[in-house]
């Protein structure tokens, strides 16, 4: 069952309005890791205003560091799984991944299962985790290429597809590719600037 699907279940299901992280996970079932990671990393894939994408990168950093540990669970601190999720912000992933799943999922299959396993599944935490501390960066635009990658890898577990690991892991190379340029053209510009005022 697509995560799409799965989620448009939870939407459907009679209950509050808001659902604690903890909750989510547990409706989640098999594919809570997968799943956290790709809606957490979803979000970071907006264009976010200057100095917020810390605050959308903190789940991330909360998932992928209990990945490493080989938790059977996500644990969320109670400030942050009590604020949650309402299901009209889960309707609105599902509009925006919703049409996309349904035409990429036949693609993925579970194949290469070593690299979808749990000791693969820790080293994956550790990508993401690092993905995570450069999306939580405050420089404008620099968290959406390792959000990108971090989707790829939360596609990976829901599937059990080695080989969108194998993609993320291509994409991980090229998220820090493209920060290092957006660093390195911001340097310059910087660096410009300050020699036409004298600085």
């Amino acid at each position: 069952m697509p995560l799409s699907q799965r989620l448009a279940e939870i939407v459907a299901e009679p209950g509050p309005e808001r659902l604690s992280f903890t909750e989510l996970a547990a409706q989640l079932r098999s594919r809570v890791w997968g799943g956290m990671l790709l809606i957490f990393a979803a979000i970071n894939l907006l264009p976010l205003p200057p100095g917020t994408s810390v605050f959308f990168a903190i789940p991330l950093l909360i998932v992928s560091a209990q990945m490493v540990f080989g938790r059977r669970s996500p644990w969320f601190p109670r400030r942050i799984d009590k604020r949650g999720v309402t299901k009209r912000e889960l309707q609105r992933l599902i509009d925006k991944m919703g049409w996309l799943e349904a035409r990429v999922e036949r693609i993925f299959k579970p194949r290469l299962a070593v690299l979808t396993g749990s000791g693969a599944m820790r080293l994956i935490g550790v990508v993401c985790f690092l993905l995570a501390l450069i999306a939580g960066i405050p420089i404008p635009l620099f968290h959406m290429a390792p959000a990108a990658a971090i989707v790829l890898y939360g596609l990976a577990l829901i599937y059990r597809d080695g080989v969108l690991v194998i993609a993320a892991a291509i994409a991980t190379m090229l998220a820090i590719v493209v920060d290092t340029l957006i660093v390195g053209s911001g340097f310059v510009a910087l660096t410009y600037a300050a020699s036409r005022l004298h600085l």
